[in-house]
């Protein structure tokens, strides 16, 4: 038994932060348009004071509630919240599709392991659906701490337990991954699906798979 743990967004969600501009995948592309707040002036929203939303010291509503007002929005946040959740959801489909090859190829456990807040990281989990498909999801307000503070690392492995394996990692960030190496853990940087498939363990793996079909 392996656990193979994947980060969410630039990974197992499409990103609007992805390293390669062209495999960006915008959720705010008619923000203006449909609230009246222009989208760059939204990202300052995700300056060094989101941390506190980030690791559950500061709730979601009570930072949009203050900071929306001052790019122009002045309905009730959870509106812009559920306009947000419902369009920052780009799942990515073809890593979907092998990871349910590689549950179906034997023992491991499938985990996220992820920088979210409360309400974005239950919509997820229950209202996009990957409960269906991971054994659980360790996000940093959840954790109390933020990759790539070790400390988030030592609170997912006391949840996952003893493990045969050092636990395989992905993720798009170069210095989580390095922090994760540093822990001890096989952290991988993500870019595409390629990166996940040819993993010497996953493709052994799911070869055994395909060999056991033909």
């Amino acid at each position: 038994m392996r656990s193979v743990l994947f980060d969410v967004d630039g990974v197992l969600v499409h990103s609007l932060f992805h390293d390669i501009p062209e495999r960006r995948r915008r959720w705010d592309r008619y923000l203006l348009e449909d609230t009246g707040v222009d989208p760059e002036a939204f990202q300052t929203f995700f300056g060094p004071a989101f941390m506190e939303v980030i690791e559950g010291r500061v709730s979601l509503v009570t930072a949009l509630e203050a900071f929306l007002p001052t790019v122009g929005y002045h309905l009730s946040p959870l509106g812009f919240i559920d306009y947000w959740l419902a369009r920052d959801t780009h799942v990515n489909l073809q890593l979907m599709s092998l990871l349910a090859r590689l549950r179906a190829s034997g023992p491991v456990r499938l985990y996220l392991a992820t920088n979210q807040e409360h309400l974005r990281a239950f919509h997820l989990w229950d209202k996009v659906g990957l409960k269906h498909h991971f054994d659980d999801m360790f996000y940093a307000a959840r954790m109390g701490v933020a990759k790539p503070d070790p400390e988030f690392f030592r609170r997912v492995e006391a949840r996952i337990g003893p493990q045969q394996e050092p636990p395989l990692f992905f993720d798009d960030s170069r210095s989580v991954v390095a922090a994760a190496n540093e822990f001890g853990w096989e952290g991988v940087v993500f870019s595409d699906v390629e990166d996940c498939a040819g993993h010497s363990w996953i493709a052994g793996r799911l070869g055994t798979v395909m060999a056991g079909q033909t």
